[in-house]
């Protein structure tokens, strides 16, 4: 019997290869899966890391393995294999995909990052002041059933104009066969996407943009009035209700980390738990 923040046999089953590789002959390191429990308890509870229970092993130890996993890509690969899983069993909507933000109030004690981070850490570590204080933004798309697909992180003040092309340029759905999936046929966004440059990005992908219009005072865009689609953004509530199932988890409902990597490393965590919970409901 597993404990509630822990993987059950079929989870483990499914990214054990990614997780725990085989290892060369020298002195075992503590058990992959214990570790990995451990960290799945820090996301869920949103305690410190010293504040761990003692079955997951030392503190320290599942802390070294988290920014160890964190630098090599192994939580990107163990998402990325579990949304092959959901394509594969045809669960994931490839047509229409929503994209959407969400501001995460960071605590006093992230902003102290500084300089630290290396080269690829960006610069303010995705730390901005906005209305509700010291805030990170998480740009999310996902599909009409609500399986996130890509996301990224920016100052909790930036438009969310200016990070559409960023992040749909991440999109990597891998398959068995062919090249990953970049593109969809239809994007769905709110009012705050709407802009020229946006739509015409669109145009370029051979994507069709379902985005309503602000109400704005001013001259006509030349050329044909577009049909919106309302029954089609109608369906946008998937991306907030994905929004609604990470913040679940207490360590995305408030930033505690001081690192860019870090948060995204947890969020990339919150998306791995989403996902297996996907597995679950279709395995059951």
């Amino acid at each position: 019997m597993t404990g509630r923040y822990e993987l059950s046999e079929h989870s483990w089953s499914l990214i054990k290869d990614i997780v725990s590789p085989h290892q060369p002959m020298g002195r075992p390191r503590r058990d992959d899966r214990q570790i990995l429990n451990g960290i799945f308890w820090v996301l869920c509870s949103g305690a410190k890391w010293r504040d761990m229970p003692e079955r997951y092993g030392p503190w320290s130890t599942v802390y070294a393995r988290f920014r160890q996993w964190r630098d090599d890509g192994t939580f990107e690969a163990v998402l990325a294999r579990l949304q092959l899983k959901l394509r594969e069993d045809g669960l994931m909507d490839l047509d229409t995909w929503m994209i959407d933000s969400t501001a995460v109030r960071a605590t006093r004690a992230a902003s102290g990052g500084g300089k630290k981070g290396g080269p690829n850490e960006p610069i303010g570590h995705a730390l901005g002041q906005s209305r509700g204080g010291l805030t990170t933004k998480i740009h999310l798309v996902c599909d009409r059933h609500g399986w996130p697909l890509t996301f990224t992180l920016s100052p909790g003040q930036d438009a969310d104009t200016r990070h559409f092309m960023a992040t749909m340029e991440t999109i990597h759905l891998p398959g068995r066969v062919g090249r990953p999936r970049k593109r969809c046929r239809y994007i769905v966004a709110d009012k705050g996407y709407d802009s020229d440059a946006l739509r015409h990005y669109c145009d370029r992908h051979r994507m069709k943009p379902v985005i309503a219009q602000r109400k704005m005072h001013r001259k006509p865009r030349p050329g044909l009035p577009r049909g919106f689609d309302k029954p089609r953004y109608q369906e946008r509530n998937a991306v907030e209700r994905s929004f609604s199932w990470l913040k679940e988890l207490r360590r995305i409902a408030t930033r505690y980390e001081k690192l860019a990597r870090s948060f995204r490393a947890m969020v990339c965590l919150a998306c791995i738990n989403r996902c297996l919970r996907a597995d679950f409901s279709y395995k059951t």
